[in-house]
């Protein structure tokens, strides 16, 4: 009996999406270390990464990273196939498909502030609608939308903020030296 072997070659690609996945992890981590004052209150501190990536690299990659960043984060939480899990992961979907129209909407006005605090009002949404639907089978979850609704848009902002800063610096730093003297 022989035995074949299967190589898989990672591509630049998969390199880059990995280094940024792995940061959105760490983030991912660190942020589950953080008491909150409510539960399911978080400051999403790895969407962050996902806005760089996507301003940089597309969606594509941006979307590879955040789900990433779902699954390898729960299993290193312990929360895979938890009730947390689908809770993140429903929220990172919604919060991939709004980034995936609103990447198309004028830079002006949509950079990564206004995605940011887009996909952060489609993340909790999503959170709220599958609470509602499958763990808590009461309309009374709604009432808490207002509290949700004011973190998605101080984390939003804040980590657009943050995204567009960090943005900034890697151009500038990408950016050719002027002439001398010049």
């Amino acid at each position: 009996m022989t035995r074949s072997i299967i190589e898989l070659t990672p591509t630049a690609e998969d390199h880059r999406i990995a280094r940024h996945a792995a940061a959105a992890i760490v983030l991912t981590v660190a942020e589950a270390a953080i008491p909150l004052p409510l539960p399911g209150v978080k400051p999403g501190l790895a969407n962050i990464v996902t806005l760089i990536v996507l301003a940089r690299w597309g969606w594509r990659e941006a979307a590879w990273v955040a789900l990433l960043r779902v699954f390898a984060g729960s299993l290193l939480l312990g929360q895979f196939l938890a009730p947390g899990f689908f809770l993140s992961l429903s929220g990172a979907v919604a919060s991939l498909f709004v980034l995936g129209i609103a990447m198309h909407l004028p830079p002006r006005w949509f950079g990564p502030v206004s995605q940011s605090i887009l996909a952060a009002f489609a993340h909790i949404g999503a959170q709220l609608v599958i609470a509602r639907v499958w763990l808590v089978p009461h309309d009374g979850v709604f009432y808490l939308t207002p509290v949700f609704a004011a973190a998605a848009l101080i984390f939003g902002v804040v980590n657009g903020l943050v995204a567009a800063r960090l943005l900034a610096e890697l151009r500038t730093r990408a950016a050719p030296a002027g002439p001398v003297g010049g």
